[in-house]
């Protein structure tokens, strides 16, 4: 089936559909295929159990570019996710997804300037993607109202609830109107999920995508652990130390892609881009290259790499950690193809090696750690790979011509200065150590989710005080005035809890706490550890 014809026939329109195949979706996923249709035909409330990337952001977004009104003044949908970063990956994949359908799209969240939400608000904000807790500041402050909004979306509801937010979603909830549709996605349905559907959605209409075995038996799978500054010098390491490389690298945007293209362009190699700003004609025309290996790096998003079918990959390279097992195993399936082995290999920062070891464990797979190749062993790889050519070369035949110039140098200079000289000549560059920079240790793993720039406090507080995640990223924010997006990696224990803030925050946390003796945690974090 034709990818026109294939969404076509979910019912969305001509207009959406132009757009979907400028964007180069080739067939719709299990969970668009279910809700695309019930979302645009139907009046009831709707739960979809699926895991991460499985492509839930299309599966609502494309049925609400077609239903939302261009010409109203108002909101007429508001979507709730549970992080800062998947408000801005949701609203960049609808804006991306509306063609030239004139419908505004603005994220909210904390860590942003709220008044200039409030400008953006202000200007055709139709469809709006937040986080609760900056969606709750808006409508508190009146420059959000949802009494017209007429389709509620909960992006990842059991993320929101692991992370302390479902009341404020309730609250959120109970400012909409009572005739409004609501569209809840969730990886997996906890009894809270339940209670909450139950109270606020009524009847509703349940989506099930069957949970895929995830794995891929072909694939060596190996993780390098380094900053990220030195991403970049680790793929140029993979690339080079390899025979014949031929690989698809994932970045997180299409900026990054672009970044990351024009970077390696510089350095040298043969490499393009794949995103969803590419034109349909230039990303037939990469794909051709790419298949014909006139490129062997090809540089992709994961949304414009959907539905791609190359054979024969050396290696996926995860320059950006994906979202979820499900991604993960949607890029490196694409080694190990038509019985053919590959590898694939993932970048993290040292704060990403817990979210790495929740894929390993989702995927029932083994990631196996490894260094970066040193220089040395690079440039060895170089010189056994040039005396095979050289080999290969003689035993063809070289012919007249060179061995005319071969037999006049060997009379005026030793046979082994000769050789050197012309390899020399011909290949001082490729040698050459100083094309690399050096890459640091990132440290070991006990110390700290994060090596550089992080403290891990602890607080003297846990469960039985009835602290939870929520309370305490919102007292940091409060009265140390942190960002929300920069407390991490909380564990809240039965008698005491830790927390991750910036290293040049810790000080001021631990300060402002213990001078205010009217909050609950006053004189109860200690003193911060450099990590």
């Amino acid at each position: 089936m034709s990818e026109k014809s294939a969404f076509a026939a979910l019912g969305l329109s001509s207009t959406v559909i132009d757009a979907i195949n400028r964007k180069g979706f080739e067939e719709p996923t299990e969970i668009q295929t279910l809700t695309i249709p019930a979302f645009l035909q139907g009046n009831e409330n709707i739960i979809a159990q699926a895991q991460t990337g499985t492509g839930k952001t299309a599966a609502f977004g494309l049925p609400l570019i077609d239903m939302i009104n261009g010409n109203s003044k108002h909101t007429e949908a508001i979507i709730l996710v549970p992080t800062r970063e998947l408000a801005n990956q949701v609203a960049e994949e609808i804006n991306g997804l509306r063609g030239k359908k004139n419908i505004g799209v603005v994220p909210i969240y904390g860590g942003q300037s709220i008044e200039e939400q409030f400008r953006r608000l202000r200007r055709n904000a139709h469809i709006v993607v937040g986080t609760p807790g900056r969606v709750i500041d808006h409508l508190e402050r009146k420059t959000l109202s949802l009494d017209k909004t007429n389709y509620l979306i909960l992006d990842e509801a059991d993320e929101m609830l692991n992370m302390g937010f479902i009341e404020d979603v309730e609250k959120i909830m109970a400012q909409t109107r009572p005739d409004r549709r609501i569209l809840l996605f969730s990886a997996t349905m906890p009894e809270r999920i339940r209670e909450l559907a139950v109270t606020y959605m009524g009847e509703y209409r349940l989506l099930q995508v069957k949970k895929q075995q995830l794995t891929t038996s072909l694939t060596e799978q190996i993780y390098f652990e380094v900053k990220a500054a030195d991403k970049f010098e680790a793929l140029c390491r993979i690339i080079d130390i390899e025979i014949d490389f031929y690989g698809l690298v994932f970045c997180r945007t299409k900026i990054d892609v672009d970044e990351l293209v024009n970077h390696l362009i510089d350095r040298g190699y043969d490499a393009e881009a794949l995103h969803g700003d590419i034109t349909q004609f230039q990303r037939e025309r990469t794909l051709d290259k790419f298949r014909k290996r006139r490129i062997n790096v090809l540089v992709a998003t994961d949304v414009a790499a959907r539905g791609i079918d190359i054979s024969n990959l050396t290696h996926v390279i995860n320059f950006a950690l994906p979202q979820g097992p499900q991604s993960y195993i949607h890029r490196i399936g694409r080694t190990g193809r038509a019985g053919n082995a590959g590898t694939a290999i993932t970048f993290i920062t040292p704060s990403e090696y817990k979210r790495l070891m929740f894929i390993q464990r989702e995927t029932k797979a083994t990631i196996k750690r490894a260094r970066v190749p040193a220089v040395r062993d690079i440039i060895r790889a170089k010189k056994n790979r040039i005396s095979e050519d050289l080999s290969a070369i003689i035993g063809e035949g070289i012919g007249s011509d060179y061995a005319d110039l071969s037999v006049q140098l060997l009379e005026r200079h030793d046979a082994a200065d000769t050789v050197a000289a012309l390899l020399k000549y011909c290949f001082e560059d490729e040698f050459s150590p100083d094309n690399y920079s050096e890459i640091a240790e990132p440290g070991g793993r006990k110390s700290s989710p994060d090596m550089t720039g992080k403290s891990r406090l602890i607080v003297a507080l846990g469960k039985r005080d009835k602290l939870t995640p929520k309370r305490l990223v919102d007292l940091m924010v409060k009265e140390a005035g942190i960002a929300p997006h920069a407390v991490r990696d909380i564990e809240i224990l039965d008698a005491f809890s830790f927390v991750t803030v910036p290293f040049d925050a810790a000080e001021k946390v631990c300060r402002t706490l213990r001078g205010n003796g009217k909050k609950p945690l006053a004189s109860r974090v200690k003193k911060p550890r450099r990590t």
